[in-house]
């Protein structure tokens, strides 16, 4: 399937980003790349999204992550035949979930560094893994919300 080789690049483009933060930055280091806009804040993040966190939650969150991955090798597997969109979402978001999950494994936390604001509202700082969970998640539901009734419009 060579919707997977693309989803090794964008793991590969993930970690080398990651690496290259950690050795260029020093923790909670910022750089305004357009100030009060965009930054490259060096930030780790050993909870799950958002920065939440529990007691033993990196190990509960690498427990859960293995078991998502390895669904959605499976998953991309049962649609290989299926539409461009709903195999590159899914492929994007079996990136991301791959991606943060070499952080928490190799390095006990994951790295992230790319940080957004618009006067007073600062996002929290996310990585690339994070952008194509979120950008893959969008493809998802454009297969489903709008190409889906595309499809059965066309079996009517």
């Amino acid at each position: 399937m060579r919707i997977l080789v693309v989803s090794a690049l964008l793991v590969l483009a993930d970690q080398i980003s990651k690496t290259i933060v950690r050795k260029t930055m020093v923790l909670y280091e910022s750089i305004p790349v357009i100030p009060d806009f965009f930054h490259l804040t060096y930030v780790t993040n050993d909870g799950m999204a958002f920065g939440i966190n529990f007691p033993f939650g990196i190990y509960v969150f690498s427990a859960v992550s293995i078991v998502f991955t390895a669904f959605l090798f499976w998953y991309l597997w049962t649609i290989q035949n299926d539409g461009i969109v709903i195999r590159a979402g899914i492929a994007l978001i079996l990136a991301g979930a791959i991606g943060n999950l070499i952080d928490r494994v190799f390095l006990g936390s994951v790295v992230d560094f790319l940080d957004f604001m618009i006067g007073n509202f600062h996002w929290y700082v996310f990585n690339l893994a994070d952008s194509y969970v979120t950008v893959g998640m969008g493809f998802v539901l454009y297969d489903s919300l709008v190409l889906e009734k595309q499809r059965e419009k066309q079996i009517d």
